[in-house]
């Protein structure tokens, strides 16, 4: 287990000494984020340990919020005369003649650990690491002749964090994460491809020696990278989309998530910012965010406000229940805390995140979906994409497969998925009852930050969608 212990030397009563800084020209509400990482990581390619590395940052950073204003000052030094100087930046915000009184700090006890270890990332030697690195190039390298090159990368995170406000709250936690990733080529003649695969989440290094074998990841990205040698164009037009479970849970983040996140909507900035309790949807969708789902990458005791985390239902039957709220969000828009308030570091102020969202299963069995389409698209796993304000989307598909009379034929890749979100939500016709998870090595970027997030989905059908591919 990791040592409950951290590693911050500031007594409660410096913590309040610096909130009373922070709060000395007035202000609402101010409160302090102290961290410290530990990172390591470890590289192959070329047949051999490119990289190890090993790391440490800590820092700690001061917030006051007056109105809808926020200071924000940090510095990477946890002493109690830095943190009263970057107190007195982050006060230059407020300007009231009659400082609010702070509350004495209270320790408060974590209700539920979502992340129990059996072997902490920490406390797993390098040399089994590099040789968890080593099972996966190899497995990926001797998986078929055309495979000419791997990358495999494996890095590990432990950050020890501490919370204290003006309300009186302190409380303290300790975050693992794993991430197990390898990059595969493959070349036949003149063609080239590259297959990716990875695992992880808020693990201990356990998973790999007991539950997902590093070989099975090397052999995964392997397989992706055959399969796209063989891959044809897919046809453009609009047409029947089939969203494969787990992977294709990306779209319902970037193309639905972000949009419900409660600053956009309380700037006005999102397409569903008047429409809570509207229907936006077809009544199969049910969205929901739930950053208490254990182990998962984007799971977390509190937020990095100190709140403690709740599933949130975001869509229900196609209609708007709520969105992610942080404490400013919150407040401004007179809504009860949902823990979403999240943030990259301690340079960075909260905002509100998804943790990991998904779309609840249906009824359909997945062959019953796929049997319902006489031709489509079956989008397996996506490249990426990009989405506006508006809704406005663009996905790119990198492998899938076309649906020909019912049944799933020749592997495409490339293909273009284009189109408005609402418009998507309501072309839902049919929802699998096989919920899966992408892997847990996901990313989320906003406003320049990024936190480690996961999503999923069951299979899905899109009746009618504009694919963007051969002529």
């Amino acid at each position: 287990m990791i040592s409950l212990s951290h590693p911050f030397k500031l007594s409660l009563r410096d913590l309040e000494l610096i909130l009373e800084t922070a709060l000395s020209q007035g202000g609402d509400f101010a409160d302090i984020f102290m961290e410290y990482r530990h990172y390591q990581a470890v590289i192959m390619e070329e047949d051999i340990i490119k990289e190890t590395s090993e790391s440490i940052v800590q820092g700690i950073g001061i917030r006051v919020i007056s109105g809808e204003k926020t200071g924000y000052a940090y510095t990477n030094e946890i002493s109690f005369e830095k943190a009263r100087s970057a107190a007195l930046t982050a006060a230059a915000i407020a300007s009231s003649p009659s400082p609010i009184k702070i509350a004495s700090l209270t320790p408060r006890e974590i209700k539920t650990n979502f992340y129990p270890l059996k072997i902490a990332p920490n406390q797993f030697e390098l040399e089994r690491k590099v040789d968890l690195v080593k099972e996966a190039y190899s497995a990926c390298l001797q998986f078929d002749p055309k495979i000419i090159r791997a990358k495999v990368a494996l890095g590990d995170v432990v950050q020890w964090l501490a919370i204290a406000n003006s309300e009186g709250l302190y409380v303290t936690d300790i975050r693992p994460i794993i991430r197990l990733s390898c990059l595969a080529i493959a070349e036949d003649r003149i063609k080239r491809e590259v297959g990716f695969a990875g695992a992880g989440g808020r693990i201990g290094y356990d998973y790999f020696l007991q539950t997902h074998p590093p070989r099975q990841i090397g052999e995964e990205a392997a397989q992706e990278a055959l399969k796209l040698l063989e891959a044809i164009e897919p046809p453009a037009g609009e047409m029947p989309v089939v969203l494969a479970a787990g992977h294709s849970g990306v779209l319902v983040h970037e193309a639905v998530g972000h949009l419900l996140e409660a600053d956009y909507n309380r700037k006005k900035t999102s397409i569903f910012w008047n429409k809570l309790g509207q229907k936006v949807g077809s009544p199969l969708v049910r969205i929901i965010d739930d950053p208490t789902i254990p182990g998962f990458r984007g799971s977390y005791n509190v937020d990095d406000e100190g709140t403690q985390p709740e599933p949130v239902l975001l869509i229900d039957k196609g209609v708007i229940k709520g969105f992610l709220q942080d404490r400013l969000s919150s407040k401004l828009m007179g809504f009860p805390l949902t823990g979403h308030g999240r943030r990259q570091d301690f340079t960075c102020f909260p905002l509100p995140r998804m943790a990991n969202t998904y779309i609840d299963r249906g009824e359909y069995s997945p062959e019953e979906i796929i049997k319902s389409v006489k031709k489509g698209i079956y989008a397996e796993r996506f490249e990426g994409g990009q989405v506006e304000d508006s809704g406005k989307f663009t996905f790119t598909i990198s492998s899938g497969r076309l649906i020909e009379e019912g049944k799933l034929t020749a592997p495409i890749k490339q293909a273009t998925l284009i189109g408005l979100n609402i418009d998507i939500l309501q072309n839902i016709t049919m929802v699998g009852s096989d919920l899966a998870f992408s892997p847990q090595i996901g990313t989320c970027s906003k406003e320049g930050q990024e936190v480690p997030v996961s999503d999923g989905c069951p299979t899905l059908k899109i009746e009618k969608m504009t694919v963007g591919g051969r002529l």
